[in-house]
């Protein structure tokens, strides 16, 4: 049986007025990669705090998602040669 790695996310938010911040840190136990995302609440909708951490916790997430995706073309490209493209 292969070892088991265990990779771990840290999302941290920061709001101010109408806006909210999603930080969100991969550590792999080698690196840490990491990307960030934002909402904000139009003055009409209500103040539902969790609505905005759950929508600026999805940007962030997804730009680390793109950056493992460039991450790995980049290997694979260093290994073959060539220009590669991969997509989430």
């Amino acid at each position: 049986m292969s070892e088991r790695r265990v990779w771990t996310v840290e999302i941290a938010f920061t709001e101010d007025e109408n806006r909210t911040r999603a930080d969100a840190v991969l550590s792999t136990g080698a690196r840490q990669v990491s990307g960030w995302g934002r909402a904000r609440r139009s003055p009409d909708d209500p103040d539902i705090p969790a609505i905005g951490e759950e929508l600026a916790a999805a940007r962030a997430l997804s730009e680390l998602a793109h950056h493992l995706v460039h991450e790995a073309a980049t290997a694979i490209e260093d290994f073959e040669g060539h220009p590669v493209l991969l997509s989430v």
